[in-house]
């Protein structure tokens, strides 16, 4: 008996002690969709209980969408110090696409630490690599969240500064890594990031890199010279008419895109000529005319010349790029995604569709889940791919479409399930369609079914006032694009320094013409040329270049976007 009053005075006195924690101070956090107890303890780094001491409401009603919490910080957490961190070690093998900043983040160890244990991986992994990782009751384990990214901390950086560089405030920054509340990171501490929260940065395995930005380059060559080929058709122009004028030009067509890109292509030059690279564009008008176009090639002196962009019609491209004339002049294509000739001095600007389409069928591979619903609708043009998709996915239900273009509401309710998560891949370019399939799969959304949609090619249908854009959050859309137009600071800038130049906001074409013929400046202030392998990736304001060498001779745009559908934003997905 006295044992146990003993027992149960020091459990007393322990209870005593724990709720005698002042919290330093609160942060509130608004509920989000999915989130639970348990994520939220481990967000915060506090036990479900202490949640719940100062939230007494959960108890009473659970924890509910959009309810917001008081979350406590404290000033003298309970610490474990002084015992040895690493007593055992295992081995382990390198898995594919395994890297070192991820293996030391989810053993608690800074990747300098994992090399010294290691020495033989410091110039990097090799797949089936046998690696020594702690292990024991002293060995810290960090679940790595797809959902978030993650960054590294560099050397004198705080954490007012890296707020700064990925654009989230301090409080949240403190949110995600409540360990740094009364402390500073280290060098090389890897720190939880919302994945809205982007700064200047691309994302690789969910580690945020800086951009490479070859704006704060020193340039080797300071004077260019370019040559651009353009279908404005100006004889088709009647200017003596300012009524056939007007309407002409108010039409989508060569004369508009025309317009349009050069008013780009002027914003870049003018950009360059800020950064001290002095320009010159020489503009010839094609008039759509194979006749025309030998004729204007034989009067230009191609002496200097550094590159040429355009013409934008790929069979006026295939005939310039086959003049002897440029031979050693870069040419590039900036809008077209057809196939287009192959030339050691051929560069092609936008991702070919074929190939991005092909990336996004082996991410939807890796990414559907094959135990959970699997759902593919298709038509009878995209039936080849579709059926691409019915041979990875052997036990997905598989629905054609009926041929007035839909599909029946009755039968994709009776495929889709509460019980699993329902991943539906859709291939169709037919509007009707694709307005019919997202609007139903949208009301089948609810409480107890998650649906999510994806596509191995998007294209401009989905821009169409007919499908709506929160429909396609809801169902979380996800796809691969050459571009991605996010609104961020830099796009503002443009955006509002072309409707103070030209009277309009830019079009696709303009931000397309800006992004291209900024880049290939820059490249070619840069280092004379290009492509290179010291310049892996650019990104500008919507477009993102990455040039490697096409198997038909040229180069080809690798660069692209893995894009999600949320709420009515787009996000971007970690590759």
């Amino acid at each position: 008996m006295k044992l146990r009053l003993f027992f149960f005075f020091f459990l007393i006195l322990g209870f005593l002690s724990f709720s005698q924690i002042t919290p330093d101070r609160f942060i509130v956090h608004k509920v989000k969709k999915k989130e639970t107890l348990y994520s939220l303890s481990k967000i915060y780094n506090i036990s479900i209980e202490t949640i719940k001491e100062y939230n007494p409401l959960i108890d009473k009603i659970g924890l509910k969408r959009k309810m917001k919490l008081q979350i406590p910080f404290f000033k003298n957490k309970p610490t474990i110090e002084d015992e040895p961190l690493l007593v055992n070690y295992k081995s382990h093998v390198v898995k594919p696409k395994e890297t070192k900043w991820r293996i030391a983040y989810e053993y608690g160890l800074k990747i300098s630490e994992l090399e010294k244990i290691n020495p033989e991986i410091v110039t990097g992994l090799k797949i089936g690599q046998q690696i020594l990782l702690p292990s024991g009751k002293d060995t810290v384990i960090n679940n790595f969240q797809n959902e978030l990214n993650y960054y590294q901390v560099k050397s004198n950086e705080n954490l007012l500064s890296i707020s700064k560089k990925i654009g989230i405030s301090t409080d949240s920054l403190i949110a995600y890594n409540p360990i740094f509340n009364n402390s500073q990171p280290e060098e090389e501490t890897i720190l939880k990031i919302p994945s809205q929260f982007n700064g200047n940065f691309d994302v690789k395995d969910g580690l945020l890199y800086e951009r490479i930005s070859l704006k704060d380059s020193f340039f080797s060559n300071n004077y260019l010279q370019l040559v651009c080929f353009l279908p404005f058709k100006m004889r088709e122009i009647e200017f003596d008419s300012i009524e056939k004028t007007n309407t002409k030009l108010s039409r989508r067509n060569l004369h508009t895109i025309s317009s349009d890109f050069y008013f780009g292509m002027e914003m870049a030059k003018e950009y360059c000529d800020s950064l001290g690279i002095k320009t010159k564009i020489k503009v010839i008008d094609t008039q759509n005319d194979l006749s025309v176009i030998n004729e204007k090639i034989s009067l230009v002196n191609w002496n200097g010349i550094n590159a040429i962009i355009g013409p934008l019609i790929p069979k006026n491209f295939n005939f310039i790029s086959k003049n002897s004339q440029i031979s050693g002049i870069p040419i590039i294509s900036p809008l077209s995604t057809k196939e287009i000739g192959g030339g050691v001095n051929v560069f092609q600007s936008v991702g070919r569709l074929k190939r991005l389409r092909k990336v996004m069928i082996s991410y939807i591979k890796n990414e559907i889940d094959s135990t959970q619903n699997v759902l593919i609708i298709t038509d009878s043009i995209n039936f080849k791919v579709a059926d691409e998709f019915k041979k990875l996915f052997s036990k997905a239900h598989f629905v054609e479409s009926e041929k007035g273009g839909f599909v029946i509401p009755e039968l994709i309710d009776s495929l889709l399930v509460d019980s699993l998560k329902n991943q539906v891949i859709f291939e169709s370019q037919n509007l009707g369609l694709a307005a019919n399939v997202t609007s139903l799969l949208n009301s089948q959304v609810g409480k107890e079914r998650e649906v999510q949609l994806f596509s191995s090619l998007r294209t401009s249908i989905y821009d169409n006032v007919n499908i709506s854009r929160k429909h396609l959050g809801n169902i979380k859309f996800t796809y691969l694009n050459d571009n991605f137009p996010r609104e961020t600071t830099e796009r503002q800038e443009f955006k509002n320094k072309f409707l103070k130049k030209y009277g309009n906001y830019p079009s696709k074409e303009s931000y397309r013409a800006f992004d291209v013929v900024l880049d290939v400046i820059l490249r070619l202030a840069y280092q004379n040329k290009i492509h290179s392998d010291k310049v892996e990736e650019t990104n500008y304001v919507e477009n993102k270049f990455k040039y490697l060498p096409d198997k038909g001779g040229g180069f080809s745009n690798y660069g692209f976007y893995i894009l999600q559908n949320k709420d009515y934003d787009i996000i971007e997905i970690k590759k």
